[in-house]
């Protein structure tokens, strides 16, 4: 079974995890009632896409 011979420093570990980091979802705020939606989707609280009535708004 292969192990390593020398142990792996700390700054080695912490290059390889740098690009692990959780990014948050980009938000942008819809025209039609101004709440957080994502881009290129239906907006959850009106349901509007691109000025169109397509989901019916939740209470």
């Amino acid at each position: 079974m292969a192990v390593p011979k020398k142990r792996q420093s700390t700054t080695r570990r912490d290059k390889r995890r740098a690009h692990d980091a959780i990014t948050l979802p980009n938000t942008i705020p819809c025209p039609q009632c101004g709440e957080a939606k994502l881009p290129h989707r239906v907006c959850p609280s009106c349901g509007t896409y691109k000025g169109r009535q397509l989901l019916e708004p939740k209470e």
